[in-house]
């Protein structure tokens, strides 16, 4: 839940970014405000979905390559051995874009500025603050990945074959489709 609170608070701050030029333009912040701001951005770190964005294509082509092979029925040994030099490759790519994607991040979630300053007031500020930095809101995030396999452990026992199933029809659909688009000329 740490990283979905933080990914959301990223999110909502990378979208800042993309609508700060014009906001930037409407003026200079406060000081005591851009303090604030720091102080706050420091504390939610919208850099981290930047980077999970940037990294997302590695994931995607893992998952869409592990379905290649699955659809295509490759011999398990010939798929572990295809997924590991491709999992070398996505490692070189996640290891190329992620320290490019911080850099850049860092560099620029200064852009919020102009937008945080126009949508909260200083005492908003402080209150987002203290809650990023209270002490229950760490305990509860140390927590979250407890809370959620409890979770999960749950909703797996509950629902996990039906859903499995699900997936496996799917995934024979998809592929059934795929290799006739791939056969047909």
């Amino acid at each position: 839940m740490q990283a979905s609170h933080r990914s959301l608070a990223g999110l909502a701050i990378a979208a800042a970014l993309l609508a700060a030029p014009a906001v930037h333009a409407q003026g200079a912040v406060d000081p005591a405000k851009q303090k604030l701001i720091d102080e706050l951005l420091s504390e939610v770190h919208p850099e981290v979905a930047v980077i999970a964005t940037a990294q997302m294509p590695a994931t995607r082509f893992l998952e869409q390559s592990r379905i290649a092979l699955q659809s295509n029925h490759v011999p398990k040994d010939k798929a572990d051995k295809t997924m590991t030099e491709i999992g070398a490759d996505v490692q070189k790519y996640v290891d190329t874009v992620t320290p490019l994607a911080t850099a850049s991040a860092k560099k620029n979630v200064g852009a919020a500025s102009g937008l945080i300053a126009q949508n909260f007031s200083n005492d908003e500020l402080k209150e987002l603050i203290t809650i990023y930095k209270s002490a229950a809101k760490a305990k509860f995030e140390k927590m979250a990945p407890q809370i959620e396999s409890a979770i999960g452990q749950k909703v797996e026992a509950d629902v996990g074959p039906a859903i499995n199933k699900n997936i496996k029809a799917l995934t024979e659909s998809a592929g059934l489709k795929l290799r006739a688009a791939v056969t047909v000329n």
